[in-house]
């Protein structure tokens, strides 16, 4: 079985932004909370993903590329609104963080990840990585969709 360990911290700053960048935008097919299935297209490549629950950092993804073509026709069977996204991929201190600024509505929202071989494996935060995340269930892009950044109260 795929595993996928990731966690997700908030982002300040500007220092990131110097990494070049690739538009994504991804819709869900799924979004139960047991399982979520997503198309996405990102940088002339597209995908069908299949993630499982999530328990702490942890849970089973399958991920097959697809044609462009195929994600297009898919996203008019998408659950809810598209979200929009570039991701800039960045190494530090041997580890690739990938950070998402998000547009649309959810807009003002940045979020880095970070995937590791095991939930307590050690690694090094850059200095624009701040509060994690990964347990907060808002911050999921499958909750984003439906429940978007812009539409926060600010004592969420």
């Amino acid at each position: 079985m795929a595993t996928e360990i990731e966690r997700k911290f908030l982002v300040t700053g500007d220092d990131w932004r110097s990494a070049p960048g690739v538009l994504i935008w991804q819709g869900y097919l799924n979004r139960d909370k047991h399982r979520t299935v997503r198309v996405r297209v990102a940088g002339g490549q597209a995908f069908l993903t299949i993630k499982g629950a999530t328990q702490g950092a942890t849970r089973a993804e399958f991920e097959y590329p697809i044609p462009v073509a195929d994600a297009t026709a898919l996203r008019a069977l998408c659950d809810g609104p598209i979200i929009e996204k570039v991701r800039r991929r960045i190494d530090y201190a041997g580890f690739t963080w990938e950070v998402d600024e998000f547009f649309g509505d959810n807009a003002g929202l940045v979020v880095a990840e970070i995937e590791l071989g095991s939930e307590n494996e050690a690694f090094a935060k850059p200095p624009w990585v701040r509060q994690e995340v990964t347990e907060d269930a808002r911050y999921f892009n499958s909750n984003l969709a439906t429940h978007p950044f812009s539409a926060w109260s600010e004592t969420q």
